[in-house]
This record gives structure tokens, C-alpha cells and sequence, in this order.
């Protein structure tokens, strides 16, 4: 799909594969799918307040609903941020 920088010659599909199992390797990981790579990048993102519409454009989704469906997680802290938000917001109307 991209041309070497070194050589012009488009690069053969497996060299971003070795490549990527070789960086694991130098640095003792065990192998991660290049999509559980994709998967953790969007699940932090979305937890750590980007926009899905953002994140939803960076992982070339058409639509943010599939970005939301697949990528968004209720984690206990979320669960407890919603908790204390709610009790909160209770107290002030009592």
C-alpha cells in the first residue's frame, strides 16, 4: 500500500507484521493483536473524555453509534463516579 522510503518498492505485507512482533519481543510483551492495539486506544480515549465523534473519525468509523456499541465499557469507575454524582445530586434536592 506504501512505497519504502529507502528502497521505492512497496513494502510486502508481512514486514509491518515481523515488524510489530519484533517490537514485542524487544520489549518482553507477549503478542497483542494490532486490533487489541486499536481496542485499547479507543476504550482509553473514550474514558478519558475525547469526543466519540473524534474518536469515532481517527478509527474510520461512518457512524459514532457503532464507536459507542463497540468501544464503550461500564468499568467499575465509571459506576462509581455515576454513584457519587447521582448521591450528589440527591442531597441537593433533599
Amino acid at each position: 500500500m506504501f512505497p519504502s522510503p529507502l528502497a521505492g518498492e512497496m513494502y510486502h505485507p508481512d514486514s509491518v507484521v515481523n515488524l510489530h512482533k519484533k517490537i514485542l519481543k524487544d520489549a518482553g510483551l507477549e503478542h497483542l493483536r494490532f486490533h487489541d492495539l486499536r481496542h485499547t486506544f479507543a476504550t482509553t480515549a473514550l474514558q478519558n473524555g475525547v469526543d466519540v465523534k473524534t474518536v469515532s473519525s481517527m478509527l474510520g468509523h461512518f457512524d459514532a453509534g457503532f464507536t459507542l456499541r463497540t468501544y464503550t465499557h461500564a468499568t467499575r469507575q465509571k459506576q462509581d463516579e455515576a454513584t457519587q454524582t447521582m448521591g450528589s445530586f440527591m442531597e441537593q434536592v433533599m
